[in-house]
């Protein structure tokens, strides 16, 4: 008897939840025909379907859809008469529509019974999702431009993510869009910006086939190899980089300071050689030589790059540095060896010859004391130099 009135008990509380839930859709179909609470219908639909149970009632789905196709066009009517209206919202509910249909589609393409499946919908669907497909590109910049990257990126992944998504097979964004690169390249940017490595790489590949924006592409995986310390990537891409870009201010500074921190001379020089081979002109990779030189013990040959440059350019703090420390280094070398009164002339001379370039350096770089001042101490004091010495002792120890 019990179990009689129990299972009694359970069916009226089916029977009332599933004429609820008939009322419900009913209300929100009336107010989308009626074109008003909108954004109240579609919150009511998403609550249903968050009932496993009702994934797949298309009813609900319609009502759903329906009203975000509405509450759409309302927005586009509004912007259009120019009529006060947040674009954002437009952006948004264009980007919920892409998001319910493939769900939808999900439900669509399963088999019945019989294992046959029957796509009733797919067709209608993709082809109004088609027309607005443009917008979540155009949302995706407009968010780009007020600096909302998660959003941007949201957007931007959508609709890269048609190109995989069954509702679009037909329409081969991967072979047909030839926006798809540029697209791949603002989703990469957008993901730059959030710092956020994985979401880099997704669109990457993609992104560099975008040839206008190839090169920052290429900056952005260095950047963000870097960040996730994935050293041999990093690496890989800065030569890459170079091999294509060789007068970018980017990769060949990063891969100097790459092989330096490395103490890697051989590869540096190999570098700085493929880059004056481009472009001799450039002060700069005459310069980076001649520290390169500096660091391999060449200093006679340091010297000669560094006083050519200065010769063009008597304004640059580091080749007044590596000219005066080319000559500095060579008098500390020949200190070292067995004194005699021949060879002490010449360690005084080369420390003479080293002194006007080191205190040009002082004069240009007054802050930095742990570069200039230990080789200027050792002249002033090989030189007997009294006044000078005292002074920048008192410096030293102060600094001490």
């Amino acid at each position: 008897m019990k179990l009689r009135i129990f299972s009694i008990f359970m069916l009226l509380v089916v029977c009332g939840s599933a004429f609820s839930q008939k009322k419900e859709i009913s209300a929100a179909r009336d107010n989308v025909k009626k074109g008003v609470n909108l954004d109240k219908a579609e919150q009511s639909m998403q609550r249903l379907l968050s009932d496993s149970a009702n994934r797949e009632n298309t009813k609900i789905w319609d009502v759903l859809f329906e009203s975000l196709r509405k509450q759409y066009d309302q927005g586009n009517e509004k912007l259009y008469l120019k009529q006060k209206y947040d674009t954002v919202s437009l952006f948004n509910i264009a980007s919920r529509m892409f998001t319910v249909m493939e769900s939808y589609d999900s439900i669509d393409a399963m088999p019945d019974r019989k294992g046959r499946v029957k796509l009733s919908y797919r067709k209608d669907n993709s082809a109004l999702l088609n027309t607005l497909r443009p917008n979540l590109y155009n949302g995706g910049r407009f968010f780009i431009l007020k600096q909302k990257y998660e959003d941007a990126y949201r957007l931007l992944d959508q609709y890269l993510n048609t190109a995989e998504q069954p509702l679009f097979t037909s329409y081969q964004y991967s072979i047909r869009d030839k926006a798809m690169p540029e697209v791949a390249y603002w989703a990469v940017y957008s993901a730059f910006k959030l710092k956020d490595g994985q979401k880099v790489l997704k669109y990457a590949p993609l992104a560099l086939t975008d040839t206008t924006h190839h090169e920052m592409v290429l900056q952005y995986l260095c950047e963000t190899y870097q960040l996730d310390n994935d050293t041999a990537s990093y690496h890989r891409t800065l030569c890459e980089g170079f091999k294509h870009y060789p007068l970018s201010g980017f990769f060949y500074p990063h891969l100097i300071d790459f092989y330096s921190q490395q103490k890697q001379w051989t590869e540096a020089l190999a570098l700085t050689d493929q880059a004056l081979a481009v472009d001799s002109t450039q002060l700069m990779f005459h310069l980076t030589k001649s520290s390169i030189l500096l660091n391999q013990g060449k200093y006679a040959e340091s010297f000669d790059i560094s006083d050519s440059v200065l010769q063009k350019n008597d304004s640059i703090p580091e080749a007044n540095l590596n000219a005066g420390l080319a000559k500095f280094n060579q008098g500390v070398m020949q200190d070292k060896t067995v004194q005699t009164t021949r060879n002490r002339k010449n360690i005084l001379k080369l420390y003479r010859e080293a002194l006007p370039y080191l205190e040009k350096y002082r004069k240009m770089r007054p802050d930095r004391l742990d570069t200039w001042g230990l080789p200027l101490y050792t002249i002033y004091l090989n030189l007997n130099m009294g006044k000078q010495f005292d002074e920048i002792d008192k410096l030293m120890k102060n600094k001490g």
